[in-house]
């Protein structure tokens, strides 16, 4: 005999609205990796690893990441790269209908330009405790006197993308510590060399 499951089934529209989240998901995560993929060419220049792409429908027009120490500008964070990569793609400073994946919550800065460019939707991984404006530290999206409105996202790939950031950080560390060891090692060699030929006078 076939026992009976007395749960009752799910309604079509469930199944439809269930797809279409996972379908979401799973765009929203392949585009974030699109973005940590501009991530480690900032990693690979010595920057701090943040990448960023602009999407247009299911086409990415424009990516960007974090160089402010080598193009010796402050801006120069992955969204405004992305930003200005995008505007020049498509010959407007207005970006209607785009959606901006990066791989750190984006700051002040960003979250001015972003809505000054009218992108239409953010996607972002690992929050930013320090400088976030999506709500770590203020939420500029969330002031309803702005006259743009973007939607926001986060926490996309979040292990993934703070993990590549602890570890930069967790490595520029070592090697300041080591350079400092080096240093000290050195200046106690200096010392000992000199204390062991001291200065006679006649």
């Amino acid at each position: 005999m076939t026992a009976m499951s007395d749960a009752p089934e799910p309604a079509p529209g469930a199944l439809i609205a269930d797809s279409s989240e996972k379908s979401s998901a799973e765009r929203d995560r392949r585009f974030m990796a699109l973005a940590q993929c501009a991530a480690d060419e900032a990693r690979s220049a010595g920057e701090v690893p943040v990448g960023a792409v602009i999407v247009l429908g299911d086409e990415v027009i424009a990516t960007g990441f974090n160089h402010p120490i080598r193009g010796h500008d402050p801006s120069a964070h992955a969204e405004m790269a992305a930003l200005r990569a995008a505007a020049e793609k498509l010959q407007n400073y207005r970006l209607p209908g785009c959606e901006l994946y990066v791989t750190l919550e984006p700051c002040l800065m960003c979250a001015g330009a972003i809505m000054h460019a009218r992108i239409a939707r953010v996607v972002f991984g690992a929050t930013d405790p320090k400088t976030g404006a999506c709500g770590s530290v203020v939420d500029m999206f969330a002031n309803a006197q702005l006259n743009h409105h973007t939607t926001v996202t986060g926490g996309v790939l979040a292990d993934e993308c703070g993990h590549a950031l602890k570890n930069f950080f967790a490595e520029r560390r070592r090697l300041a510590r080591e350079e400092r060891d080096a240093r000290r090692a050195r200046e106690g060699g200096q010392r000992a060399a000199d204390s062991s030929h001291p200065i006679t006078t006649s």
